[in-house]
């Protein structure tokens, strides 16, 4: 697990030098900016007319499903006529995001992720045999995802916003396996419906110190397979530390402020996301859903216009419904620059 926590790490250290996830999917999206929080979502928004540019990098090891279980479980399956059972290695998401602020209360950001996922492997039972079929791994263009934050509540210390956002079948749905076969919905990189978001967050700040609370529900949509991935809950809690450069007060902090000389925050973490169970051709997948708690230590350092964070997390509470590989890690890594 330690060499693949450094290969991770390596992959990603590129793009913090340049520059939530459960289950199968990627985390939900967190906060780019200058101060605080690094997942759980800042209800500072950006100053009127600012535009940011972000990239980020988010993986996700999991503890693979052994050959027995999942031959055991295609047995089990096949008899109750459930789904099959599926196990992954790793999910990675790399994504491109426009923040601008319409507003110095209203900001719109614009998502577009890159996922890739490795070593997926399924229980099948054939001719009263049961069997695993390594699938590989698929990698494309996900769905591109806007939403707009409304800062309801600006105060000299705390600031409240509302959040709402939508999520378009723009990604890839045609993505084949190593076997010549289409992977499944939850694999494939697009999901092929309409998602829809709503939430909200609560930011406040003491001195060096930064407090951040943040909620989204996705609404999943069903795709023209009728598949519906499960609706999903994000929510974080964070508190932050600016230990190199001025407080971040209210006036300071957002993506469309900052400092000129470095600063330096550290912070911890709790993210966690819920998810409801999937849909596959109208049936409910029973080994689907559940619930995931992180805890993310992570730090953040601001040099003038370009902010670069990373955090590595380790799940606290794994609750998963059914058979599914679990999540060992987590790490996020990413850059902002304003303009």
């Amino acid at each position: 697990m330690i060499v693949r926590l450094l290969k991770v790490a390596a992959a990603a250290a590129p793009l913090m030098l340049a520059s939530p996830a459960f289950a199968h999917h990627a985390g939900a999206p967190g906060n780019s900016g200058d101060t605080g929080s690094i997942n759980t979502m800042s209800a500072t928004t950006a100053p009127r007319g600012s535009l940011s540019v972000s990239f980020g990098y988010e993986s996700t090891s999991f503890d693979e499903l052994s050959d027995a279980v999942l031959e055991t479980e295609a047995q089990t399956a096949a008899l109750g006529g459930h789904a099959h059972v599926h196990s992954l290695d790793d999910l990675s998401a790399a994504t491109v995001s426009l923040t601008y602020g319409v507003s110095d209360d209203l900001m719109l950001t614009v998502r577009a992720p890159y996922l890739m996922r490795d070593g997926v492997r399924t229980g099948h039972f054939h001719g009263g045999v049961p069997e695993v079929e390594d699938e590989g791994g698929g990698s494309g263009i996900g769905d591109i995802a806007a939403m707009l934050e409304w800062r309801v509540m600006r105060g000299e210390n705390t600031d409240v916003a509302l959040l709402g956002g939508v999520k378009a079948p723009t990604g890839r749905e045609n993505v084949r396996n190593d076997l010549g076969e289409a992977f499944a919905s939850e694999f494939q990189p697009g999901s092929g419906s309409w998602d829809f978001m709503l939430g909200g967050a609560v930011t406040r700040r003491a001195a060096h110190w930064s407090f951040d609370a943040s909620g989204l529900y996705t609404i999943a949509g069903e795709n023209d397979d009728h598949d519906d991935l499960g609706d999903r809950f994000a929510y974080g809690l964070s508190a932050s530390y600016r230990v190199l450069g001025h407080p971040p007060h209210h006036q300071h902090a957002g993506i469309g402020a900052g400092y000129h000389g470095p600063c330096v925050d550290v912070a911890l973490e709790l993210n966690g996301e819920w998810h409801g169970r999937q849909q596959e051709a109208g049936e409910r997948d029973p080994n689907s859903g559940g619930h995931v708690l992180f805890l993310s230590p992570g730090v953040r350092v601001v040099q003038g216009r370009t902010a670069g964070y990373l955090t590595l997390g380790a799940p606290i509470v794994t609750d998963m419904r059914g058979v599914q590989a679990e999540p060992e890690f987590r790490l996020t890594a990413g850059l902002s620059r304003r303009f």
